[in-house]
Parts: C-alpha cells; sequence; structure tokens
C-alpha cells in the first residue's frame, strides 16, 4: 500500500461517513476507515486524533469564517446584515465536497446519540463564534445572540436544501439558498409581534 496518496484527508472523512452509515459509529474501528479509504492507520492518524474528531473537523473551520464575514461586514451594517455576511462568506468555501458528504453526515448523526450530542455542540460553537464577532462589533449582548442563532439556522437550513438529493442535480451555490434562509426567518420574526 503506498506511503501518500493525494487527498487522504478527504478519503477518510467519506469512508468514514460511509462505514458509519453502514455499520454504524461504534462498530467501526479506524483500521476499517483507514483501509476503505485505500491508506493506513498512521496516515490516519496524522489527520485526525481519532474518529470523533472526524466529525468535529470543519466546525472550527466554519466558525472562523462566519465570524471572519461579520467582521468584514460594512461599518453601519445592522446585525442582520453583517450575519448575512458572515452567512456569504462561510458559504462561498463550501465545495462539491461539502455537498456530497452532507448526506452521509446526516446519515451517520441521525443513527447514533453520541453524533447528535456532538451536532448540537457544532451549532452551538457556530452560533457562539457569530455573537463574538458581533460584539465586537458593539452589537449589545442579547441582539447578538439572537441575530447568531438565526444565522446558523439559516445556514443549516440552506445547507439541508443544497445536500437535499430530491433537489436538482446541480443545485448552484450554497450562498443563495443561505440568504434565501435568512429572508424567510427575518421575515417570520415579524410575524411574533
Amino acid at each position: 500500500m503506498p506511503r501518500w496518496k493525494p487527498d487522504a484527508r478527504q478519503r477518510l472523512i467519506v469512508a468514514a461517513l460511509e462505514l458509519f452509515a453502514e455499520k454504524g459509529y461504534d462498530d467501526t474501528t479506524v483500521a476499517q476507515i483507514a483501509e476503505r479509504a485505500g491508506l493506513t492507520r498512521s496516515t490516519f492518524h496524522r489527520h485526525f486524533a481519532d474518529k470523533r474528531e472526524m466529525l468535529a473537523a470543519g466546525q472550527q473551520t466554519l466558525s472562523r469564517l462566519l465570524a471572519e464575514g461579520i467582521t468584514a461586514a460594512a461599518p453601519d451594517a445592522t446585525p442582520m446584515t453583517a450575519v448575512a455576511a458572515g452567512l456569504e462568506r462561510a458559504s462561498m468555501e463550501m465545495t462539491s465536497f461539502n455537498r456530497e458528504l452532507g448526506p452521509l453526515m446526516h446519515a451517520a448523526v441521525e443513527a447514533n446519540d453520541e453524533l447528535k450530542q456532538r451536532d448540537a455542540s457544532k451549532s452551538t460553537g457556530m452560533a457562539a463564534a457569530m455573537t463574538h464577532a458581533l460584539s465586537d462589533r458593539g452589537v449589545p449582548q442579547a441582539v447578538a445572540q439572537v441575530a447568531a442563532e438565526l444565522g446558523v439556522l439559516a445556514f443549516k437550513t440552506g445547507f439541508a436544501r443544497w445536500v437535499d438529493p430530491a433537489r436538482d442535480a446541480d443545485p448552484g451555490e450554497l450562498a443563495p439558498l443561505t440568504r434565501a434562509a435568512l429572508d424567510e426567518l427575518r421575515m417570520a420574526v415579524t410575524e411574533l409581534r
């Protein structure tokens, strides 16, 4: 078996998600993941400490991208406009690889309670990063928290639509879907009065 192959990290993630869906998270070993990816266990461990870390691998990057977009928004942007800028920044970084992983990730998460908890903490981390970025812009804490939670919901809604296998074969970019989801949520908030 070759010691190095391109895209090892991506191949490991795909292999893990396929195995989690087939065998379950608890019954999948690191050795099985490495073998499915055509790699060695040592290659796995160069990329990930353990199989749990694989599922959280994108959380920090996504949270950072959301916060960067908020920070880069125009100085006079409203909190929701800043959140929209965060969604735009993060959405533009999503590739067809992310789209292909969506259904596999969903199946793996839904099949395991521990993974459901990790997924919930991912949302919490995204909201915290966005809240912090909004607070740094001088947005009051309560407003920042609400705007961030709406941003997380918009991202998750847009992403779910983007990866939905029932949608067109080419759904285009993610950004228009997250923008549309945020607009829907803005409208829904006006109905709360």
